[in-house]
């Protein structure tokens, strides 16, 4: 919901050199949270990891309007980090746990169906709610949603059969507790193609103004509704054809979305880019989360869900901070040139370790 206002918030609040830094702490603390997210996630259980997620969510929409320096704003993003470092691990591991592994791909599928309709929503109520209101009643907005899903999780069962309680020595982690060997070509594909993500998340608000489109979140809503049209129709692809056949595809459409993104001086190809990177997430992310759940055991699930997720949150934070300083070192112009261009290259790596994988 708040993504697309927080660069020029930050600037306003005298930290536009910082900019690079809204995505690359919150991932921080998320890929450093996946650990012990996953670790919590197979011995407390699924629910609990998740309500934790909520609640950071809820505690820092609240706190935003009241940290009004930049050291304040960008320590926030660092503790709001936590969220993602936490409930994605839980609820991925809590439907694998709940669907039988031949509809996983189509389950994983319709879990990324609600993600992104409210990744649909969020962005353009949040640019809505910013421009007609207040940045605050954007932030608490997002603070009350993040309750309701409190109040929802309460309500649900735990999958874990054989539960612990808490207890903080469950936060000593060994060696092998951190990454999740069987979870490695996963890891590899999803770094590559989430550097994507880290460079529209930070760049892609500043090339709508230069565009002359006053909402920053269209292009998020746009992306995203793209996602929900393929996850609706090609929710069972990967269960049919391949993990990686499927995965094939989707990475080469990043490919050209980046591309496109490149060479973008027109509204027609800002949002011809955006349709083509929602398709290619609409595939991406439950095709990967599914291979990921294939290829891991049931006692560990959580931990080769967590390790999924250090590349998503390492590749984003990467793309971040790499798009953020190209933007100080060229400008804008050019440095929105050759962000899109490193992002695209990298995809088309992730493209060519895919092939090997399918000899």
């Amino acid at each position: 919901m708040m993504i697309p206002e927080l660069p020029d918030y930050l600037t306003r609040l005298g930290g536009r050199e910082y900019i690079g830094l809204i995505i690359a702490l919150f991932t921080l603390t998320a890929g450093v949270s996946r650990p012990f997210s996953g670790k919590i996630t197979d011995t407390v259980g699924r629910v609990p990891v998740m309500a934790f997620g909520s609640i950071v969510c809820f505690l820092c929409g609240f706190l935003y309007p009241y940290l009004l320096t930049v050291g304040g704003f960008l320590t926030l993003r660092l503790v709001h980090g936590f969220s993602t470092g936490t409930k994605p691990t839980a609820t991925s591991a809590y439907v694998a746990d709940i669907v039988p592994a031949n509809r996983r791909g189509e389950a994983m599928g319709m879990l990324g169906l609600f993600t992104a309709m409210g990744m649909s929503l969020g962005p353009a109520i949040g640019s809505w709610l910013a421009e007609s209101f207040s940045m605050n009643v954007m932030f608490w907005t997002s603070s009350a949603f993040a309750l309701l899903s409190i109040l929802i999780l309460i309500q649900m069962p735990e999958t874990l059969v054989n539960t612990q309680p808490f207890r903080f020595r469950l936060l000593r982690l060994r060696k092998e507790e951190i990454f999740d060997r069987q979870a490695i070509p996963p890891f590899v594909v999803l770094l590559l193609q989430s550097f994507s993500s880290g460079v529209v998340l930070t760049v892609v608000s500043g090339l709508s103004s230069s565009l002359g489109i006053t909402n920053k979140g269209l292009f998020f809503s746009v992306y995203t509704l793209a996602s929900l049209a393929v996850r609706l129709i090609f929710s069972r692809s990967s269960d049919r054809h391949g993990r990686v056949p499927v995965l094939l595809v989707s990475t080469s459409v990043l490919v050209m979305a980046m591309a496109t993104l490149m060479f973008t001086h027109s509204t027609l190809l800002f949002w011809t880019a955006a349709v083509l990177f929602g398709m290619s997430w609409g595939m991406n992310s439950p095709t990967i989360t599914a291979w990921t759940a294939d290829l891991s055991d049931e006692a560990t699930r959580g931990r080769a869900m967590a390790t999924m997720y250090i590349a998503l949150e390492a590749g984003i934070g990467i793309g971040a901070v790499v798009s953020g300083w190209l933007l100080n070192r060229f400008g804008v112009a050019q440095g929105m040139y050759v962000s899109f261009g490193v992002a695209a290259g990298l995809a088309l790596l992730a493209v060519g370790y895919l092939a090997t994988r399918q000899r």
